[in-house]
């Protein structure tokens, strides 16, 4: 555990020296959750590599520098509620808890995923996640409407229910794009009357959401 540690490190700082990682809060979220509690074991040494990883059902964890840039867009605060789509490993869903300190909801489509990312958080001691079993593209009703939607997964455009869970003033974080490899990464704003505003940050490379508002079943 010591080494992993010291590798993580390493890893965090090369982040920061890229300016990736620029906020200290970001920092210390990263710092109090190594990726290495999020991989199945036969990859924990493996966590620190600047790469995506994979995880079980065929999906991955993605690669440290893309989900720190994702957390610096952003910009979580204390407070705020937060939905994430496409919970994985429970990685970034762990890295959201810690920066917002309350209930983060997270929707997962596929039920082993639901369980590896339960383990992970449990075995983490996080405490304040809720992962929902669902169609991530629906986003999660019940809890609406939040301060910020983060999405973990490539669309095929933006998905309406995402922006109508938005809360006015609040911010969606989402890959848009093709089926395999290339999307674009947009900041997706609703103003406090309601207007929409989409910014591109860049090109990206995630695994198709699949739902009923993306790429179907």
């Amino acid at each position: 555990m010591e080494e992993l540690d010291e590798r993580w490190e390493r890893t965090v700082k090369a982040l920061v020296g890229e300016r990736l990682i620029r906020s200290e809060e970001v920092r210390q979220a990263f710092l109090k959750y190594p990726r290495y509690l999020f991989v199945e074991e036969r990859y924990r040494g493996y966590a620190h590599v600047d790469e995506p990883l994979p995880i079980p059902a065929g999906q991955t964890i993605s690669a440290p520098h893309m989900v720190a840039i994702m957390l610096e867009l952003a910009e979580l605060e204390p407070g705020m509620k937060v939905l994430e789509i496409g919970t994985g490993s429970g990685w970034n869903a762990a890295l959201i808890a810690e920066l917002v300190k309350t209930d983060v909801y997270t929707v997962e489509r596929i039920p082993e995923l639901v369980e590896f990312a339960r383990r992970n958080l449990e075995r983490a001691g996080v405490k304040n996640v809720h992962v929902i079993l669902g169609d991530g593209s629906k986003g999660f009703p019940p809890k609406a409407p939040y301060d910020r939607i983060l999405v973990t997964a490539g669309a095929p455009k933006v998905p309406e229910p995402l922006v109508e869970q938005l809360k006015p003033g609040g911010r969606l974080i989402i890959p848009v794009g093709s089926y395999h490899l290339w999307q674009d990464l947009y900041i997706v704003e609703k103003s406090e009357t309601g207007e929409i505003r989409k910014r591109r940050w860049g090109g990206v490379a995630f695994v198709p959401l699949i739902g009923e508002y993306g790429w179907g079943e």
